[in-house]
């Protein structure tokens, strides 16, 4: 059998380090990526729900990653194999800009469009991290009461399940909203308010790399040559405080679905 492109890049990764490789999937383009990555996930929820009853997925915004929901809501609506039951998925966000609720820029309100008014998602399991007009003074406060949902959900740990934690990430390689030599790079709490981001909206809330990593599985949804350099820096074996995205692992699988554009500098993407 012919190998992948992933299974290229991931051979030659395992050449260059002695740790865990993650899973490299590389599709033609961001359309393609959108869906495979739209069906990799109602798999993956579905067989959470055989084991455990529920499932839990925190989503990401971003282009491709709304793409992503858009497509999942599809899947819904007309299940090829796998179905969900989306009255038992909780979801929360990996971060969120401080804004008003009824702000164009709120990841929350991207999702709400594209899937959870979709697929009837129950109100009280979509975890929607607090908008500025919420009623927090100041968005530490709206971070903290956010880390409080999470504790509450956990039961007897400090964070719940995390079946599919979903992250985009930025040409500089920030994921959710930990910016490269940000104080959020090395907080050690679940939950962060960040302020002056160096990308508009300056004030947002985001997981810490503590919320991150704990989740069974992360993917990093990427397209684009615009974000290839940071892709190889990342997979490469960089600092997190550097490049964020290279600190965002799952703890039973991390997974990197990337268009060819944006693979296009990791190692064995030549051939």
């Amino acid at each position: 059998m012919t190998p992948t492109p992933g299974d290229r890049i991931v051979a030659r990764l395992a050449e260059r380090t002695d740790g865990p490789v993650p899973d490299v999937v590389v599709e033609p383009d961001a359309e393609v990526l959108a869906r495979v990555a739209a069906t990799a996930l109602v798999a993956r929820l579905a067989a959470a729900q055989a084991v455990h009853g529920t499932a839990s997925v925190v989503l990401t915004g971003g282009g491709v990653g709304t793409a992503v929901l858009r497509l999942v809501a599809d899947l819904a609506e007309e299940p090829a194999r796998e179905r969900v039951d989306w009255t038992a998925v909780d979801v929360w966000w990996g971060d969120e800009r401080f804004v008003p609720a009824d702000d164009d820029e709120r990841n929350e309100k991207g999702a709400r469009a594209a899937l959870l008014d979709r697929v009837g998602v129950p109100a009280g399991r979509v975890h929607a991290l607090p908008a500025s007009d919420a009623g927090f003074a100041e968005p530490e406060d709206a971070a903290e009461w956010y880390a409080g949902q999470l504790a509450a959900a956990a039961g007897e740990g400090p964070l719940p399940r995390f079946d599919v934690l979903l992250l985009g990430m930025g040409p500089e390689g920030h994921v959710a909203s930990i910016f490269p030599h940000s104080p959020a790079a090395t907080d050690e709490r679940p939950v962060v308010a960040v302020r002056d981001c160096p990308k508009p909206p300056p004030t947002r809330l985001s997981l810490g790399f503590p919320a991150i990593t704990s989740a069974e599985e992360v993917w990093l949804l990427v397209s684009g040559e615009g974000k290839a350099d940071a892709v190889a820096s990342a997979l490469g074996g960089a600092d997190p405080v550097d490049l964020p995205a290279a600190g965002a692992r799952g703890r039973r699988a991390t997974r990197w679905l990337l268009d060819a554009a944006a693979a296009g500098r990791l190692p064995g993407a030549e051939a």
